[in-house]
């Protein structure tokens, strides 16, 4: 892609501000609402606060390994930067819209680029019940929660959840539950990225249950909508060498 102008945003950690002034200094600064890149130096956490941060405008992102998960991100190098950009490979990103009803009726609504959690919030497990395009396909799961993730997503909290890893492009999301009780045997389901999903909790005051869509939580739940903002398109930016598909693909054989 064509670079004219470049913005850089760091996470606070010592070694992001470090390669912030140094890159800064050598290829110069604009803000990011006028940049046509942003280069986010981080790890995968400040990836997604910087896509959030700029979810209006939606500038192409180029992020730079100084965290300590970089899976969204490309190696760290100050040299040639102007190149890499211009041979950068573009992956497109939709999230989840989260809309988020509570026990008093106030909703919320949220976008998730990796996943919408449910998770109990008290020592009793919680009782879910879910529903796919209108249907009910579980009428009710024992559990400690349950998941919905992009295939961005799937490499992150959905894997730790024994969930599947989904290659970007497959146009399709992930339902995974954690710790289920019952059904024992259910391991999730994989649906159409087309699909909304509404989970609605059981035994609202004896099992309360809150969700987070990314960054926003909300306590006490009652009912949670999720479906993918196809609309909304998201722009991250990969050395060819490290493609994104190419990671999630080998993140499945990975021991």
């Amino acid at each position: 892609m064509s670079v004219q102008n470049i913005a850089f945003v760091a996470a606070e950690t010592p070694r992001a501000q470090e390669a912030l002034r140094r890159l800064k200094h050598r290829y110069g600064h604009v803000p990011p609402d006028s940049a046509d890149v942003i280069v986010a130096l981080g790890g995968d956490g400040f990836m997604l606060e910087t896509l959030h941060a700029h979810m209006e405008r939606r500038p192409a992102i180029y992020g730079m390994h100084r965290g300590t998960v970089g899976f969204l991100m490309n190696a760290f190098q100050e040299n040639n930067l102007p190149e890499r950009l211009a041979a950068a490979t573009p992956v497109k990103l939709h999230p989840l819209g989260m809309r988020a009803t509570d026990i008093h009726g106030i909703t919320k609504e949220a976008l998730a680029i990796n996943e919408v959690a449910m998770l109990r919030q008290s020592r009793q497990a919680a009782k879910l019940q879910i529903r796919v395009d209108g249907k009910t396909r579980l009428e009710e799961m024992i559990c400690d929660g349950v998941l919905v993730c992009t295939a961005a997503g799937s490499t992150a909290y959905n894997a730790s959840a024994h969930g599947p890893i989904l290659p970007i492009g497959s146009n399709v999301m992930a339902v995974t539950p954690i710790s289920a009780f019952r059904p024992r045997r259910w391991r999730g389901a994989i649906l159409p990225d087309t699909a909304e999903v509404v989970i609605e909790v059981n035994e609202l005051d004896k099992r309360p249950v809150s969700v987070a869509a990314d960054y926003t939580e909300v306590r006490d739940v009652a009912r949670v909508e999720i479906k993918e903002r196809r609309r909304i398109s998201l722009t991250l930016l990969f050395d060819p060498e490290h493609n994104l598909e190419e990671r999630i693909l080998s993140e499945q054989f990975s021991p």
